[in-house]
């Protein structure tokens, strides 16, 4: 296919549905499936030095067993708030202080909160579903405004490409999800 029309640019629609596919796998990290991560702990803000910091930026987070997760804070005025900001998080987490270590023992998952945790791995994965959706009108748009420069058998061939692109990024998005809701049903 001729590249003729350099103002359809597919390697950017093709960027920008990649980069909703990486957000819903950063997503996904955030989600406690009965492993210890690290990667859990990246939403979790610390009130430090009065503003929102994340949490690694005050301490170093470390896996020393499957089902422990160690974060051992480089502050000691600061253990309070961030063994506060992680019980606050929502992760269902309890911190243990040991000076100024925490230690983060990862409860065994139950049935229901499994399910609790796959329908939200199901919203991520629509919103990821979205974000793609929305560069696709993006790229639609930009080709409707250029319809008047192109034939009728170009605009196909464009619409045709940007639907490929858009129908490959939603079927590695729901791979993805399937995979995570297996790994939280597994557990």
């Amino acid at each position: 296919m001729s590249n003729e029309i350099e103002d359809v640019d597919l390697d950017d629609l093709e960027k920008r549905m990649a980069g909703a596919l990486n957000s819903l796998k950063h997503d996904f990290n955030s989600l406690r499936t009965g492993r210890a991560s690290a990667s859990m702990l990246d939403a979790v803000l610390v009130d430090a030095y009065g503003s929102a910091t994340p949490i690694n930026q005050v301490a170093t987070i470390n896996v020393p067993e499957p089902r422990m997760v160690s974060v051992n804070v480089w502050d000691k005025t600061m253990v309070a708030a961030v063994d506060k900001a992680i019980r606050q998080s929502g992760l269902g987490l309890n911190p243990v202080m040991d000076g100024t270590t925490l230690r983060l023992p990862i409860p065994e998952l139950n049935e229901e909160r499994r399910r609790d945790l796959t329908k939200l791995a199901g919203q991520y994965g629509e919103k990821a579903r979205v974000s793609v959706r929305n560069v696709r009108r993006d790229g639609m748009d930009h080709l409707k405004k250029l319809k008047e420069s192109m034939g009728e058998d170009d605009q196909k061939l464009w619409h045709d490409e940007i639907q490929e692109l858009t129908d490959k990024a939603i079927a590695n998005i729901d791979k993805a999800l399937e995979t995570k809701q297996e790994e939280i049903m597994q557990v």
